[in-house]
């Protein structure tokens, strides 16, 4: 799957809680970004229909 990258602007206290959370987790940051987008798509109803989304979960999460 191509992955296609783009800057994101957080206050600095939010970016420390996700780096400790992800760090919790065995993520990068960008990983812990990339898992909390897909589940909030999910609980939207935005993100594509299970039989689509399953070989999505298993993303390279080292990217940071």
């Amino acid at each position: 799957m191509a992955r296609e990258s783009f800057l994101i602007r957080t206050d600095p206290k939010i970016l420390a809680a996700l780096r400790r959370w992800a760090e919790d987790e065995l993520r990068s940051v960008n990983g812990q970004v990339d898992y909390l987008l897909r589940q909030a798509l999910r609980e939207a109803g935005r993100w594509p229909p299970d039989s689509e989304a399953e070989n999505d979960d298993n993303t390279d999460e080292s990217n940071s």
